[in-house]
Order: C-alpha cells, then structure tokens, then sequence
C-alpha cells in the first residue's frame, strides 16, 4: 500500500490550526486540512506493513480498511477511498474529527517513526465525497415487515438505526431532546463538531427512510409497554448518562456544576436555542476544571471562549510521563504519556496528583477550594495523602468533569425490568440482546463512557444482532 519507498522519503505532516488568538473568538472549527496534493503524498507514508496493525483490535474499533484508502489517496482516487472509506463506518465526517486515533499508535511506523496521518486522511476523503456528491442516500432495495425503535440518538443510536433502514426494516428513533445527536450534539463544543456536520448526516438518513421523533422522553412521554407492542424490537443506546460526583463539603454550593450541564447549555447558547435559561457563564471568572480528560478539556476550551479571567484543570491521578519523540513506547497500543489538547494550549493550568478536600463559598455561592497533594505508590498502585501539602485556591466556577458512572436508571428500564451488570451498566448477552427478548442495547448504555467511534461499531453489531432476531421471528 502507498509508495514502496515513501516512508522513507516523506516526513509526517499535521494539519495546522488557526492561531489561537483568532480561534478563541468564536466557537468555529479551526482546523486547516493540508491540500490534496501533500494528503497524496501522507497516503504515500503507507508501508505496505504486512500486518495493519491500523485496523486490527489495537488500532480501529470499526476496523476501517484504512492501508487500502490510504493507498487509493495516494493513487488520486479519491472516491475509491470513500467507498473504502464508508464500508465499515456510518459517520466518518464524525470520528475524523473527534476520535482520539489510536489507529495512528498502532501504526506498525509508530515502532520508531511518526505515523501516518491516518485521521486527517479519512477527513479529508469524506469531505471530499460530501464536496463531490459521492454521499448519497442508500434507502433499502427491500423492505421487512419489521419495525424497530431505537432510544438514544447518540452515535450508537445512529449507526445502529441506518444500518437496520438499509437492511430493509422500518425504523424510529427516539430523542428525549429538541434535536437528533445526543452526546454528539448537547456534549462536544462546536470548535470540535460544528452541528451542521450532524444535520448534514441527519437528513441523509431521512432520505434513507428513517424517522425521529424528538422532545420524546421514553418511560414519561411513551410507556416502554407501549413501543414493546407497537414495535418488533427495541435497541437502547441511551449512553452512560450518570456523571460521577464529588462527595465533599461545600458540594451544595452555587457555582459547581457537571461538566455535561455546562457544556450543554453552551452549545444551546451557540445554537441559539438556550430559551432564556440562565446559562451558566465562566466570564471573568476564575474556573476550575475536575478531571483531566476529553470532557475537562472540552469545558476548558469553553471557558476560554466565555471570556474566563483564569483557568485551572486538576486531576486526581498522577501526571504521565512527558514524550516527546513521534514514535510509540507502548506499541501497538495507545501510550500513557502526557497529551495537550488544542483546548489546553490556549491557557489552562495544569496539575496533577491534587485531592479536592472541600469547597466554601460566601453567600451561598463557591469562592474557595481546598486541596491537598497525593503520591501514587504500589502494584496497583494506591493513593495516599502527602502530610501538610494542603493548600487553597479562590474560584468562582467549578465544573466537575470526572467522568460517567453508569446508564441512568429511569422510568425506561425499570418499566422493561432490564438487568444490570455489577458496574450498573445494561447486562446484555454475546447478541447485545438484554435480560428481555427482543430488547437490545448498544454504546456507553451498555459497555460504560467510551469512545465515540467504539459506539459506532457496538451500533452496527448490535443491528446485526437485530437483524438476526427480525428474521427468526
């Protein structure tokens, strides 16, 4: 795949962003694509490696075929490559944006060179299908006489759905919020995932023939008894939906927020859709941010661009090993070194190690955090407090960004009875088929927060799945 030699000639090359002092105005993508002709030539860096490690359990969750569209870049045919490109992922204009590409650490060239931009080629390919009409609908060639309703519009929810319209069956999803995307849409900043992305897809899907049914909550609006006789068989991909909490004094205090509650009310602002809710607004505040991973930068990038006097992001666990060679010292698998997110190299302050002890605040409101240091020690490695390495910190704003503990357990699954595994998440089989015939589940609702392209493949699994069932019946 790609040029014999090229590894060798060519050296890696990222796409560049827009400064930061211009990005941070607005809420906008600022990533900038090289051209086609240097994308030819990254897809020529493919070293034809024998085993692709890219698109092996290491790499790609979806199992993209990603050495034969590299290779077809390479080669200037573009629209092979997207038809490469879309036979094994639903939403690459998506996971092109925000997966975090652990197909690059498992590149077999991250052994002891930079790898090949896997990422921005599979951007660049599907924008160039959209850019040339190559997307288009795929409504089914045959129809069942099967109807299934999918709750949750996140990607999980999604893939699954189009997957089980192209098989040929009648599908409705159902979105408790004003508009189809879920995490997608409420949870990931526009600078990441500008929203048309979403809409683009979402009426591609409506022309495939699926319907939504948004600002409908299942277990309130529509009873889990009703769709299980209206419908031949369910998938729930309502996504882990209980964020983790912070259980120490002065939690109660105003100021301290989830992290998803701020970002949602955010990208409701920048929608235009927040309705005169009061939004909850990091300008000229000094923030805090609890938890050092995509969520905690994402609320970083956010408070930036809300005019934040000062920034800080802290996280519990230790700081990992700083990195700067291009090559991976855990390959094929994704390395625990430092990253800094484009959110991060805007301006934040970052620690490591740090406990939260308690909050205070005056009038009812946070104006003060107490922290403590903490050192890591053993196999597996326990946490221990540092005697007198307590200290404080004013702040103004706290958004708690500590990850999801589990799928909500609401009306939905407590009218269908639905088991859960000792994590609290939806216990399903090897079919993705749950405790109650016929009702399936797929994504974070199932497997715990995760990454957005791992939500993808557990969709169109589980519409397999699905599909297998459908035709048993």
């Amino acid at each position: 795949m790609g040029k014999a030699t090229g590894f060798l000639e060519y050296r890696r090359q990222d796409y560049r962003e827009l400064p930061v002092e211009e990005r941070i105005k607005n809420y906008q993508e600022f990533i900038i694509l090289p051209d086609p002709e240097e994308l030819c030539v990254q897809g020529a860096r493919c070293m034809e490696c024998g085993i692709p490690f890219c698109q092996s359990s290491y790499g790609c969750p979806v199992a993209n075929l990603i050495p034969e569209w590299n290779d077809l870049v390479y080669r200037n045919l573009w629209k092979e490559a997207y038809e490469r490109l879309e036979m094994t992922n639903n939403f690459p204009e998506i996971t092109g944006r925000v997966c975090p590409a652990p197909c690059e650490s498992a590149c077999t060239l991250s052994i002891n060179d930079s790898p090949v931009t896997i990422k921005q080629i599979e951007l660049a390919v599907i924008e160039r299908a959209f850019q040339e009409g190559w997307v288009e609908p795929r409504p089914p060639r045959r129809l069942s006489d099967k109807k299934v309703a999918v709750i949750g519009s996140g990607p999980a929810g999604l893939a699954a759905a189009q997957q089980l319209r192209r098989l040929g069956h009648e599908v409705t999803v159902y979105e408790k919020s004003p508009k189809i995307g879920g995490l997608l849409r409420y949870g990931i900043p526009d600078f990441k995932l500008e929203k048309w992305i979403i809409d683009r897809r979402i009426r591609l899907m409506e022309l495939e023939g699926v319907t939504f049914e948004t600002n409908t909550e299942i277990g309130f609006d529509i009873s889990a008894r009703y769709l299980r006789k209206a419908f031949d068989a369910m998938v729930i991909t309502t996504g882990a939906g209980i964020p983790r909490d912070l259980n120490v004094p002065g939690r109660e205090l105003q100021g301290i927020h989830f992290a998803l509650e701020y970002l949602t009310q955010s990208n409701l602002f920048v929608d235009g859709s927040l309705n005169g809710v009061q939004r909850i607004n990091a300008e000229g505040k000094t923030v805090l941010v609890i938890g050092g991973g995509d969520t905690g930068s994402d609320c970083v990038g956010t408070a930036i661009r809300q005019g934040a006097e000062k920034v800080y992001q802290f996280e519990i666990l230790p700081k990992p090993r700083e990195w700067k060679e291009p090559w991976n010292p855990e390959w094929p698998f994704l390395p625990n070194i430092l990253r800094t997110s484009s959110s991060q190299r805007e301006g934040c302050e970052r620690e490591w190690s740090v406990l939260t002890k308690k909050f205070e605040g005056d009038n009812g409101r946070v104006k003060r955090g107490h922290f403590a240091r903490v050192r890591w020690e053993g196999d597996p490695p326990k946490m221990t407090e540092i005697p007198k390495s307590e200290f404080s910190l004013d702040i103004d704003l706290v958004l708690l960004a500590m990850g999801f503990v589990h799928v909500q357990h609401g009306p939905l699954l407590e009218q269908l009875k639905i088991e859960f595994d000792e994590r609290g998440n939806i216990k399903t089989d090897d079919e993705y088929e749950t405790s109650v015939e016929g009702v399936f589940t797929a994504g974070d609702a199932n497997t715990g927060a995760s990454l957005v392209v791992k939500a993808i493949y557990h969709g169109r699994q589980a519409a397999e799945s699905v599909h297998r069932y459908l035709k048993k019946q």
